[in-house]
């Protein structure tokens, strides 16, 4: 069965995910590791559970989303697969990283481009995919119906949805693509968001300001 650990990095507070099972292979989702302690932490969890790390994978590509994609390419050897919409916000995160404070970013390149026709296996795991733009241009969110688990990225959040004034966004976007690719999944499925705590679809659907039942924006 699969399971899932996540860590809090960088000065974002971003959310980034290692998923795995009982075969030990792995995939990694939005790593967000910037400092050598940072990466320290992920590899150390990765060693002690013995982990194959299989593909590397972004649900969008804003910045500290990425900062963690070159160490982890190089570390296990893997692929970055994301969409092909974000190549664009990807390549544009080394112009601006040293604005933020991120002066050693190293700029990492997509190896495979998925959709939502696809799906991610590894191990006796398999993900579905959506694409839910809005927030980012090429964003995909990644669904294990087994475990009733949703990795969010940065579309839904518990009482929030995400930000939409960046390049690429778009707010009527991004609250339809919610309703329509999220929405549609069992109220019992849990919401593991790019920063924060983690939510349920059903809690979302009545609570959400943005998009719930009673949304007030």
């Amino acid at each position: 069965m699969m399971q899932l650990r996540h860590f809090t990095f960088n000065p974002f507070q971003e959310n980034t995910y290692v998923l795995y099972d009982e075969t030990k292979e792995a995939i990694i989702i939005d790593p967000g590791c910037y400092e050598k302690e940072e990466q320290g932490l992920l590899n150390g969890f990765i060693e002690k559970e013995g982990l194959k790390v299989k593909y590397l994978i972004n649900t969008h590509c804003h910045i500290d989303h990425v900062l963690g994609n070159a160490f982890v390419k190089r570390k296990y050897q893997v692929p970055l697969w994301m969409h092909k919409n974000e190549v664009q916000v990807l390549k544009a995160v080394s112009a601006y990283a040293s604005n933020y404070g991120f002066p050693g970013y190293e700029e990492t390149e997509g190896d495979k481009f998925i959709d939502e026709k696809d799906s991610i296996t590894f191990g006796n795991t398999t993900l579905e995919i959506f694409f839910v733009p809005g927030h980012a241009p090429g964003h995909l969110i990644f669904y294990h119906p087994e475990t009733s688990t949703c990795i969010a990225g940065d579309t839904l959040f518990q009482g929030s949805i995400g930000r939409t004034d960046l390049p690429g966004g778009d707010h009527a976007t991004l609250l339809r693509a919610i309703k329509d690719q999220m929405f549609v999944l069992p109220d019992e499925v849990k919401v593991y968001p790019g920063h924060g705590p983690a939510t349920t679809i059903g809690d979302e659907k009545i609570h959400n300001p943005f998009v719930g039942k009673n949304a007030r924006f």
